[in-house]
This record gives structure tokens, sequence and C-alpha cells, in this order.
């Protein structure tokens, strides 16, 4: 292992439905309106708020466009606490 990398460690125990709907949330919009500007239906929209269904690479990159965010932060939400806190 290089001396300089750092392996990520969990920071916070939330599920990838948990960030979206906190970062949704935070934003103050409906799952309409994340679906309006993501392009993932508001049906799933819910369903992944809900662990329901996995999120998948594409539908991660949809969400976190429209959040503004790097794909981690949504796919990887365990990993990425303080990025998910400096969003918020």
């Amino acid at each position: 292992m290089e001396k300089n990398f750092i392996p990520a460690q969990k920071r916070a125990p939330v599920t990838t439905g948990d960030v979206i709907r906190m970062l949704r949330e935070l934003k103050g919009w409906t799952q309409e309106k994340l679906a309006a500007l993501s392009g993932v239906n508001a049906k799933n929209i819910s369903l992944l708020e809900n662990n329901k269904v996995d999120i998948g690479k594409k539908r991660a990159e949809q969400i976190a466009n429209a959040f503004g965010v790097h794909p981690s932060i949504i796919m990887f939400p365990e990993y990425e606490a303080d990025l998910i806190q400096m969003v918020a």
C-alpha cells in the first residue's frame, strides 16, 4: 500500500435512500421535482428512498447530477459523510 494512501472508513450509518431523501429535503424539493431534474421517475425516487430497489450506476449519475454532487456521495454514503454534510 502506498504511504500517502488512506483507505476510506465508514463514518455514517446511512443508506443510499437516506442520502437521496436527505439531500432532496434539504433542497426543499418534492420527489416530483427531483424526478423532473434527474430524469428518474418519481415512483423510482420513492423506491430508492425507501431502499426497495438498488440504485445502479446510471440512476446514481442522474440523481447526483441533479444535486450537483459526485455519484459516489449517492452510491457510497457510508464513506462520504463529510462531503454529504458539506453539500447539505
